[in-house]
């Protein structure tokens, strides 16, 4: 696409004779050049990886078929997408109407005296509080939603046969909202609070505040957010798996993952970063056959290219969804072929034989506490 953008450009810059006119030949020569050099980048950063990504690849089609074999989850994530807007609806009644408890008063100014609208003093703590509320109660959805996706999925991977375990996605769902409602709630308030600070610190930095102390806290506060983010990722996958309590898991989590950190890394940003860029090329190219068919068959005129916009906006959020899900199960099944690996054991062959060829942390040591894990 870009190549035929560039050439494209290029042809029709110097048929035209304003473009031609207005960027000489030398420059159209150079421009035309600066972007074939840099797909030429692309594709040599592509080929030199090109093992990883054909790894990358295999470990997408092994987490398709946990996920074939899983179908209710394309249900169940989004009826608790609108349980949550469900549970919004009385908060944004109610902080509507707290907008009218006050009373009129008189102001005076400049000698005159007018009435304005005073809100009682409780309203802005009660904005606060309801706000905190519902971005907790975002987050902690969003990890609800990962509980279940990883409940269900090691569910399937620990089955001994190769049929889908029943009920697997209610007793997930049972789980999350029974007695791992605390672990899913404290996940979430971990995560609200570091999307708060990390708010709070790229706010700090657009006011370019000098100073070599505050660039180190900066840093050292970012570096701490991130590790969070990391560690409480992966501890709901493992929680979901073994039922354990949340501060357990992150410990037990902590140790799988220092004798496998090179193989999460690689998991988590090659597979993700792969997945986002099928996204995007997808939904240009639906996006670039909707404006050429609505060209052809219609005359919208401009109105064309607004609802290939449009199109393009849907597609992204449709399979964004999709790879939200996508990206949770390729988690589950790299924490339960570590736990597989770590017992001795074989529940699951075809991810074994995909799994295994992950690059591995020095540390083979097993520090991992030996004992059954339970779904």
């Amino acid at each position: 696409m870009p190549i035929f953008f560039d050439v494209y450009w290029f042809v029709a810059c110097t048929l035209t004779s304003s473009c031609s006119d207005a960027f000489p030949l030398v420059y159209r020569i150079l421009v035309l050049v600066f972007v074939l050099l840099v797909v030429g980048i692309i594709v040599w950063i592509i080929v030199s990886n090109w093992q990883r990504i054909e790894l990358t690849v295999t470990i997408i089609a092994v987490a398709s078929d946990a996920l074939s074999r899983n179908l209710g989850l394309f249900l169940v994530i989004p009826l608790l997408t609108v349980g949550l807007v469900i549970y919004y609806a009385p908060i944004v009644v109610f902080l509507v109407f707290a907008r009218f408890n006050g009373k009129i008063v008189a102001k005076e100014s400049n000698g005159e005296y007018t009435c304005v609208w005073k809100q009682d003093s409780w309203v802005p703590a009660y904005y606060t509080l309801a706000i905190l509320t519902m971005l907790w109660s975002l987050t902690a959805m969003v990890e609800a939603q990962v509980y279940v996706i990883s409940g269900t999925i090691a569910q399937w991977y620990f089955s001994k046969d190769d049929s889908k375990p029943k009920r697997s996605t209610r007793s997930s769902l049972r789980n999350a909202f029974g007695p791992s409602s605390g672990t899913v709630c404290l996940s979430g308030l971990l995560i609200c609070a570091v999307r708060l600070v990390r708010a709070a610190v790229d706010s700090a930095r657009e006011e370019d505040v000098p100073g070599i102390v505050n660039l180190v806290l900066r840093c050292c506060v970012n570096a701490l957010l991130s590790a969070i983010d990391f560690l409480n990722k992966f501890t709901i996958n493992f929680a979901a798996i073994t039922g354990e309590a949340y501060c357990t898991s992150a410990r037990m989590t902590y140790e799988l993952l220092k004798r496998n950190l090179l193989s999460a890394v690689f998991v988590e940003t090659v597979s993700t970063r792969l997945l986002a860029g099928v996204i995007f090329v997808l939904s240009s190219v639906y996006a670039i056959v909707v404006c050429a068919i609505l060209h052809g068959v219609s005359d919208l005129g401009v109105n064309a290219y607004i609802v290939a916009v449009l199109a393009w906006v849907l597609l992204i959020i449709v399979l964004g969804f999709f790879v939200h899900v996508l990206d949770n199960v390729i988690d589950t099944v790299y924490i339960c072929y570590a736990i597989d690996r770590d017992r001795g054991e074989v529940y699951k062959q075809e991810v074994h034989e995909v799994y295994v060829h992950l690059p591995i942390s020095r540390n083979s040591r097993s520090s991992f506490p030996t004992r059954t894990f339970g779904v």
